[in-house]
């Protein structure tokens, strides 16, 4: 059964084609900055603890798109606003969420591991993991079939905005370490605020809709969130992690990289605005609640084992 229609599935981006192409540089550059503060060592450190890494990367990959497929299920949301919950739930764990373990007295070391694990993967994982789940929610699939969305070029297309990147920025941090660590913090906060100020530019004019419609993007995605943070401190809890651990894993499938989630929005459904207001408002909603949760913790040190 198709979900209502909705204004938002309407809602158009007009970015023209020179602009998607802008959008793909400014995420290749975001995630060329993540990759600077990714060392060697941390690739090593994964080898170390592969029970976690699978626990951890499976949560992202697998159950967090399943429930996320029921979630929008259980509110019947519209089809545009299901592709835009499932594409945040099928992208990798932000660079946001090693911040925050750190602040919340979390274990780090898990942390950038997953992190960085979770972004090489998501080149395969996040396009097979986006069409398989969407294919299943008949309002979204019906969306996607209209704009004929390829999947093998959609896994190209991050394959470029990752994979590449990622590698460029691991070389140039692992020989020019201090070049690295000057240029991470400043290129990645001046690509995601022009990214958020392209999505306020290309809904600007359509405010009345959004206005309108907000709640069909906000109570989704404020239980969607609720819901990932709740499975990550699950999955941590399963796996017996001490409480640095959980901390760790609860952040890791919390934060989602919202930066890619957007540029993926913007260059694959500019017809489907209401797909980039929810990753938009999301990404919003996901540092709020991220900081939150961390001063909690950061006041809250765990105990020392014994």
């Amino acid at each position: 059964m198709l979900a209502p229609a909705s204004d938002l599935d309407a809602l158009r981006l007009s970015l023209g084609q020179g602009g998607q192409t802008g959008i793909k540089v400014l995420i290749a550059v975001f995630l060329l900055g993540v990759a600077l503060d990714v060392r060697l060592a941390d690739l090593r450190a994964v080898v170390r603890r592969p029970r976690v890494l699978a626990g951890g990367l499976a949560a992202q990959f697998a159950l967090l798109p399943a429930l996320t497929l029921l979630l929008c299920r259980a509110l019947d949301v519209g089809g545009s606003v299901a592709l835009g919950m499932l594409l945040i739930a099928c992208c990798p764990a932000g660079n946001l969420s090693n911040l925050l373990t750190h602040r919340a007295h979390g274990d780090v070391a898990l942390s950038i591991a997953l992190t960085t694990c979770s972004n090489l993967l998501a080149v395969v994982a996040t396009p097979v993991a986006f069409g398989f789940w969407a294919a299943r929610y008949p309002a979204a699939d019906a969306l996607l079939s209209d704009i004929r969305l390829d999947p093998v070029e959609m896994g190209v297309e991050v394959v470029l905005l990752i994979g590449l990147p990622f590698a460029i920025g691991i070389a140039v941090a692992a020989r020019r370490p201090g070049l690295a660590a000057r240029l991470r913090r400043p290129v990645e906060i001046a690509v995601l605020v022009a990214l958020l100020l392209v999505i306020v530019a290309g809904l600007a004019t359509r405010g009345g809709v959004i206005v309108a419609h907000l709640d069909e993007v906000a109570v989704p995605a404020i239980i969607q969130n609720a819901v990932v943070l709740l499975v990550g401190y699950a999955v941590g809890r399963a796996f017996l992690l001490p409480p640095p651990g959980v901390r760790a894993m609860t952040f890791e499938t919390g934060i989602r990289n919202t930066a890619l989630g957007l540029v993926l929005a913007l260059a694959y459904f500019d017809q489907l605005g209401g797909v980039a207001l929810v990753v938009a408002f999301w990404a919003l909603w996901d540092v709020l609640t991220g900081l939150l949760l961390s001063t909690v913790w950061r006041r809250r040190p765990p105990e020392p084992a014994r």
